[in-house]
């Protein structure tokens, strides 16, 4: 992969000698959120990495180039960026031979981290299957990579804008475990209930790297998703953002915005809608999804 693919030296002598690492998107940076927001978040996302004892690796792609791990310049220049690629598996091929710049979507940073060997991976809300599936087949990326790659998945949920339902379904389909942090239940994002029960909870981080380890030993292979709710301080309330969301996927449809536009366009009305509470929710989250990783990933590699 060296052909294309540039390892930052941390990140690469982290792998090498079975250090914990992170794995971020960066999605979230260049389509996620305005600036200079998107900079102050990814910033201090790998400062809670680094100050848990592990190792950052925000992945994108720069000048056709996949870069894992990113410095403050990159990480910079990425957020002000105009006309980045949003890049899925499809993608990826696309973009490094155009030698464009390409934000990784949640897919696309599962994919990178299990070429290079990173086993946690901290985000905001994995995708999933979208309302009205059944007629469109509208299905996130995300959801095959979970089941065909070994890393496991820190995220606040499956994000609210979705069917969860049926997202859960397809998931226990293809094997993927769903873990709770603390929690029976699955969390949405914005919220911390969804209505949805899941089938296992574990209360430490040291418990859900034994879980992965063993997995991966049997083998069993795929991903496992660590479904860590937004912390009650910022949790916003269950029927009111349902109710925006309505709004926005109505907007949606008479905008005829589809695709992999779909959730940055129904993100954006949410966040004017809730007046920035929802950024600052999202924010917040991504925070404590990377403090748990790295946890996790710590324990991970001193199993």
């Amino acid at each position: 992969m060296n052909q294309y693919m540039d390892i930052h030296p941390k990140v690469l002598k982290a792998i090498r000698n079975g250090e914990p690492v992170v794995a971020l998107e960066s999605t979230i940076i260049s389509h996620g959120m305005p600036y200079p927001q998107n900079v102050e978040m990814a910033l201090a996302v790998e400062k809670i990495i680094t100050n848990e004892g592990a190792v950052p690796a925000t992945i994108a792609i720069i000048n056709g180039r996949i870069k894992v791990g990113l410095d403050p310049d990159e990480i910079t220049k990425l957020a002000q960026l105009k006309n980045v690629l949003k890049v899925s598996k499809r993608d990826m091929a696309y973009c490094i031979s155009k030698g464009y710049n390409g934000a990784t979507t949640v897919s696309a940073t599962i994919l990178v981290a299990s070429m290079v060997g990173i086993k946690v991976f901290a985000t905001g809300g994995i995708g999933g299957v979208h309302r009205g599936a059944q007629e469109t087949f509208d299905i996130s990326r995300d959801l095959e990579e979970l089941a065909s790659k070994n890393v496991a998945v820190v995220c606040a949920g499956a994000k609210s804008i979705l069917d969860l339902g049926l997202t859960l379904e397809y998931l226990e389909t293809k094997g993927v475990e769903i873990i709770g942090y603390k929690t029976d239940e699955l969390p949405a994002f914005y919220t911390r209930e969804s209505g949805f029960k899941i089938d296992y909870n574990l209360d430490n981080p040291l418990d859900i790297a034994k879980l992965i380890n063993v997995k991966w030993n049997l083998p069993l292979e795929g991903g496992v998703v660590i479904a860590n709710p937004i912390s009650p301080l910022y949790s916003m309330d269950r029927k009111f953002i349902d109710d925006e969301i309505s709004k926005a996927l109505d907007s949606a449809k008479k905008d005829g915005i589809t695709g992999k536009d779909i959730t940055p366009y129904l993100l954006s009305k949410i966040k004017s809608s809730t007046e920035g509470a929802s950024l600052e929710a999202n924010i917040q989250l991504v925070y404590s999804n990377a403090r748990l990783a790295a946890q996790i990933a710590k324990e991970f590699s001193a199993l």
